[in-house]
């Protein structure tokens, strides 16, 4: 089983999802959350054109690692999913860390791209939250049973950025942030045990 997990990254390849219905966003919250729906179309219209390209998985590839380095806080994610053992690790170690995190997050996501062929989203209610802005929907994709996620998207940066998904009630950082933890647990709360894990998964996947 893979350390970043297949829940953990449905929060990115779901932005593939969006582009069906961001055009008919209630007025409501295209008032009070325009610059998040800019943001997460603009994002799942890059992302839709990788998807259905015919250029090779590589570049596919390559192309996907520019719009999730765009559009994830993945400093943030990668130092919460980390937790307490951020704080432990060298300076070295965060940055091979952070590296790895990121290399591991596109190879998922580009693994399952496919199968969200088809997918329809249907907008719902949206809400600021402290300074994040989380957006209602619902997602019916091919043979699944349509289910609810909500998109969390940080502003405190001045950039709108994904930090989050809640789905089935759910965090999926806090889901990815226990598999380390308890990744660590089993290896006596070595860092650089989960590092040379997470290089092997990497090395894997050239």
């Amino acid at each position: 089983m893979g350390l970043l997990k297949r829940r953990s990254v449905i929060a990115i390849i779901g932005v593939t999802a969006l582009v069906e219905q961001l055009g008919a966003v209630q007025p409501a919250w295209a008032q009070s959350g325009a610059q998040a729906v800019a943001f997460i179309k603009s994002a799942s219209d890059q992302l839709v054109a990788i998807v259905n390209s015919s250029d090779p998985p590589e570049q596919k590839r390559r192309q996907l690692q520019l719009v999730v380095d765009s559009t994830v806080d993945l400093d943030d994610l990668g130092r919460f999913c980390l937790g307490r053992f951020w704080r432990i690790a060298t300076a070295e170690q965060q940055a091979q860390y952070m590296d790895l995190f990121k290399d591991l997050l596109v190879i998922k996501i580009a693994s399952h791209l496919g199968e969200y062929r088809g997918v329809r989203v249907t907008m719902g209610l949206a809400r600021a939250s402290a300074d994040t802005e989380i957006v209602v929907t619902m997602v019916d994709r091919p043979s699944t049973p349509p289910y609810q996620v909500d998109w969390v998207v940080g502003t405190s940066g001045g950039r709108p950025k994904i930090v989050d998904l809640l789905s089935g009630g759910t965090s999926l950082r806090l889901t990815q942030s226990a598999d380390f933890t308890a990744y660590l647990a089993r290896h006596q709360y070595n860092v650089q045990a989960l590092l040379t894990a997470m290089h092997r998964q990497v090395a894997q996947n050239p």
